[in-house]
């Protein structure tokens, strides 16, 4: 399988292609490093501090665009596949068109490197809700 850090060339372009005003929940998939790469601001760190740092950082955006994690979890086995993650994140943006000014954005653009430097492989999958089950 491909190691895939940063955008895929295309994609925002892609994304943009549907409705701009729908909800979408983006699957995040995290590989850390063990060790962060150095010259991003996270020297010393391993990928998971690193990564925290990024997160931070990427917090401030979250009244701007509407980056809302909605779920989080260690990941464990992988039953069907042979994928090794480390952790699975799920994030609500209220529009499609709020994540790609994101990361269109220059401010996001000057964070990215952190979380590159954090990671052995990721993924972030577009998602839209077909059907949701009120638990409770």
């Amino acid at each position: 399988m491909k190691i895939s850090i940063n955008l895929e060339e295309g994609a925002l372009e892609l994304m943009s292609k549907g409705d701009l005003e729908e909800p979408v929940i983006m699957l995040n998939l995290l590989k850390y490093l063990d060790k962060a790469k150095t010259g991003f601001g996270v020297d010393g760190l391993t990928g998971r501090e690193a990564y925290k740092v990024y997160g931070k950082k990427f917090a401030k955006f979250q009244p701007i665009y509407g980056g809302d994690p909605i779920w989080m979890g260690r990941v464990h086995n992988s039953i069907i596949g042979t994928d090794d993650w480390d952790i699975t994140i799920l994030v609500r943006y209220p529009k499609r068109q709020n994540f790609i000014n994101m990361f269109n954005a220059p401010e996001y653009k000057a964070i990215a490197p952190i979380r590159a430097a954090a990671l052995k492989d990721s993924r972030i999958i577009e998602m839209t809700e077909l059907f949701h089950k009120h638990v409770g």
